[in-house]
């Protein structure tokens, strides 16, 4: 594990006496990507969400960027607050966060949920070129076409204002910071890892996703001991923006149910 990690900028809300659960976004967004599911999980939890290196208001390294440093820098601000126990929610990257942690200290997750993720991203050459095209020329150069897979269509044409506000987000994030957080996606394999997870695990995937299709999520489940598979349907790659009800539903009931067992227990 990388000692080389960053102070990540973050948010801390809820009950301080609450079981600790993280956010973790997906590339080109900020911690505000969760906005909608924020309200309902901070009453239940102790509510982090952070931005990863190189985005939002966290600082940025040169890259590339690993996940087990992504990872560290996410332990080590736990370390920092003081909670060594927590559930995690990743979506995207994050999901890829969330894979490295859980297996990478097991004793310490109480829960997780993988959203619209892949333990392995392909094809490795979009990841590449993505990266070299935003060094040269700014983030800008890429967006309009990530944005179009992040919504459903009908989406995109119901909702510009959500669109636009999520499209700002990664047109502001730092060229060097989502080009080393590229080159994390890949050069990411974390599907020997799955095993090693023992979690309770909730695998959500958008039905229509163009980035991490549901046959990647029914890998995810298949290779962690009794992980469920939630497919939302009309969602893209974000699903907790595109449906956000029924997600924020869904990782609530999972984490509680979770913490349920483990009191009964």
């Amino acid at each position: 594990m990388t000692t080389d990690t960053v102070e990540l900028h973050h948010v801390l809300e809820g009950p301080e006496d609450a079981p600790v659960l993280v956010l973790s976004n997906s590339l080109g967004t900020t911690l505000d990507m969760w906005d909608e599911q924020a309200p309902a999980l901070r009453e239940r939890f102790r509510l982090l969400r952070y931005d990863h290196r190189g985005h939002g208001g966290s600082p940025v390294p040169p890259g590339p960027y690993t996940i087990g440093e992504l990872g560290g820098d996410v332990l080590a601000l736990l370390d920092t607050l003081g909670a060594e126990r927590f559930s995690f929610c990743g979506l995207s990257i994050g999901g890829l966060v969330g894979i490295w942690l859980a297996s990478q200290v097991p004793q310490r997750l109480e829960g997780l949920a993988l959203c619209c993720t892949s333990a392995r991203f392909e094809p490795l050459e979009a990841f590449d070129s993505r990266a070299r095209a935003v060094r040269a020329e700014g983030v800008g150069a890429i967006a309009d076409a990530v944005v179009e897979r992040w919504f459903t269509p009908e989406f995109r044409a119901s909702h510009p204002e959500i669109v636009e506000w999520c499209g700002s987000m990664l047109r502001t994030t730092p060229a060097e910071g989502y080009a080393g957080c590229c080159e994390a996606v890949r050069d990411a394999d974390l599907r020997d890892r799955l095993g090693a997870i023992t979690a309770p695990t909730l695998v959500i995937a958008g039905a229509e996703d163009p980035a991490a299709p549901v046959d990647q999520a029914e890998v995810i489940r298949d290779s962690i001991h009794n992980a469920r598979l939630l497919a939302v349907k009309e969602a893209a790659h974000l699903a907790n923006v595109e449906q956000p009800k029924e997600v924020t539903r869904a990782i609530l009931e999972h984490l509680e149910a979770a913490d349920g067992r483990r009191n009964a227990g």
